[in-house]
């Protein structure tokens, strides 16, 4: 058994699978055969034995989640009980997982997560990749992360993941660099959703928001806006003056904690991106600083 971590009262530790696969299998069974129709032979498979397991258990020693990280360097069998969701158990265990592959050295983990748990990995720095898959009868869809590094960003939902992970994984700041705030990906409701949970977190928060082109939002009432004329203290748009800078093709983001995507060219979704990509981070940033000092404010955009 690997040292235990605590979460909100729970205790999650790399186990045994001989000595524990009990327990293991007690939450499994009531999540994906009881709760999903899981057929019971899919549901144990032969990798158990040679996986890497935790197990999560409450105050009383009782099982209440469940997960593992097989040879394969793949995360599955993602359970938690019913009545003990939304207290982290789940992301903790995913985070001793995260931990365990790294003291392997493995480059990168991945996963088939449920469609409808995209966004629980996408906060964990998971990015989506290839189409949605059936499994077991329920629709799954591949999701990676590199340990550290960026991963490919295949569409606007990986782009998205990975401006939801960057505003999750951000301490103080966010910088994003766009043409027009990226209709289709800034207007998003996860990833809208995700800029107003940093925002509005306690301490200090800052959101820089770069364009090449700041009328176009303004005319089409961009979600975005509204967000940003509520928390004027947090968010800053400047518009680039600079023909140099109004012809750059690409666009970016990044946080203050080493999270970046890239896009070699802005009217794209596809290009690369993850939550632990320091060096990219950096130079992202210094490319930043240089173009907003040199830009003008957007005062069009307070609100009246």
């Amino acid at each position: 058994m690997s040292p235990a971590t605590t979460t909100a009262g729970f205790a999650i530790a790399g186990v045994d699978y001989a000595l524990e696969h009990a327990r293991l299998h007690a939450v499994r069974e009531v999540v994906f055969v009881q709760g999903q129709q899981v057929p019971a032979a899919l549901e144990r498979d032969a990798l158990d034995p040679l996986c890497f397991h935790v197990l999560a258990v409450d105050a009383g020693g009782a099982p209440v989640g469940a997960a593992r990280l097989t040879p394969e360097r793949r995360i599955g069998r993602m359970a938690v009980l019913e009545a003990f969701r939304g207290r982290g158990i789940g992301e903790a265990m995913l985070a001793a997982l995260l931990d365990e592959a790294r003291r392997r050295g493995w480059p990168e983990v991945s996963l088939h997560a449920q469609v409808h748990a995209l966004p629980f990995y996408a906060r964990a720095g998971f990015v989506p990749a290839g189409p949605v898959f059936d499994e077991a009868g329920i629709a799954h869809r591949e999701m990676r992360r590199r340990l550290p590094g960026a991963s490919a960003v295949e569409d606007v939902d990986a782009a998205a993941a990975v401006l939801v992970a960057l505003a999750g994984h951000a301490r103080r700041e966010l910088g994003l660099y766009s043409r027009a705030m990226d209709p289709g990906l800034l207007d998003r409701a996860d990833v809208l959703e995700a800029l107003r949970r940093f925002a509005v977190r306690p301490g200090e928060r800052r959101v820089r928001i770069l364009l090449q082109d700041a009328a176009t939002p303004q005319r089409n009432g961009t979600p975005l806006l509204p967000l940003a004329q509520r928390l004027p203290s947090v968010f800053a748009f400047r518009e680039v003056r600079d023909p140099v800078d109004a012809r750059y093709a690409s666009a970016y983001a990044f946080n203050d904690t080493g999270g970046a995507l890239f896009r070699p060219l802005g009217h794209r979704f596809d290009g690369e991106g993850g939550v632990e990509d320091a060096p990219v981070a950096r130079r992202l940033q210094l490319e930043f600083e240089r173009v907003w000092e040199r830009s003008r404010p957007c005062t069009e955009y307070r609100a009246l």
